[in-house]
């Protein structure tokens, strides 16, 4: 019988587990020996604080990100395939969502092993509770186009959807890039348009702060270089 991939949650920065997750979920984790991760250190880091049944040496891990070929996901199932049950780590937050883990989850449905997702942090979800944006009607873009070009047609587009549906439009960059993401969306948005920056979620310096396009324009901008940032728009 084929083992069980357990989708683990891990908190969205450095933070205890203990303090962030449910116990249930540390639990499972504690006797897995099996680990399908984005980065070994960072992981080691985390399943020390957890706590496993075995040392962290005695624990075979197997990264998974955004270098690894396609050709290589066969192998990765094979503790599965074996009777192993397998926990699958991301960076932060929940594994699978704009995340490389994704594509072992797809192979593992394919070949009708069973998956189990753990509750955890989020910090799609939990921007848009913190919003005030329309919660029942929304969209995750993921990362947009990093070209200026490319990232204003996007953007453009983005809120027609969101202005023809009364969809709420998520979407993140990469941290460094944040203050660029921030500037594009006030050029480029209508003043009525709702703008939601979400940052640092769960962390000390959590801030979540809904404005038209016409406020942000006259505060001044939020603080969010290098920091995890979620953005939500309302058309």
């Amino acid at each position: 019988m084929a083992g069980t991939l357990y989708l683990i949650p891990v908190p969205l920065g450095p933070t205890a587990p203990q303090e962030s997750l449910p116990a249930n979920v540390l639990t499972v984790i504690h006797p897995l020996t099996h680990f399908v991760v984005e980065q070994a250190k960072t992981a080691r880091a985390f399943l020390k604080a957890a706590g496993t049944a075995k040392p962290l040496q005695e624990l075979l891990l197997e990264e998974l990100n955004e270098h690894t070929k396609d050709a290589a996901l066969d192998r990765l199932l094979e503790p599965l395939r074996a009777g192993h049950d397998i926990g699958l780590l991301s960076e932060a937050g929940c594994p699978a969502v704009a995340d490389p883990g994704a594509n072992l989850v797809a192979l593992a449905q394919k070949e009708n092993i069973r998956v189990v997702p753990l509750i955890g942090p989020s910090s799609l979800l939990l921007a848009l509770m913190a919003s005030g944006l329309n919660g029942q009607r929304f969209a995750f873009q993921g990362y947009l186009p990093a070209k200026e070009a490319d990232r204003s047609k996007t953007l453009r587009e983005l809120e027609a959807e969101s202005r023809k549906r009364m969809q709420t439009q998520l979407f993140i960059e990469t941290p460094y890039r944040n203050r660029a993401m921030f500037d594009a969306v006030l050029q480029t948005c209508q003043p009525a348009t709702r703008l939601t920056v979400a940052t640092d979620l769960t962390l000390p310096g959590e801030s979540v702060i809904t404005k038209t396009i016409a406020q942000w324009k006259k505060q001044t901008p939020p603080e969010i270089e290098r920091r995890p940032t979620v953005f939500l728009l309302l058309a």
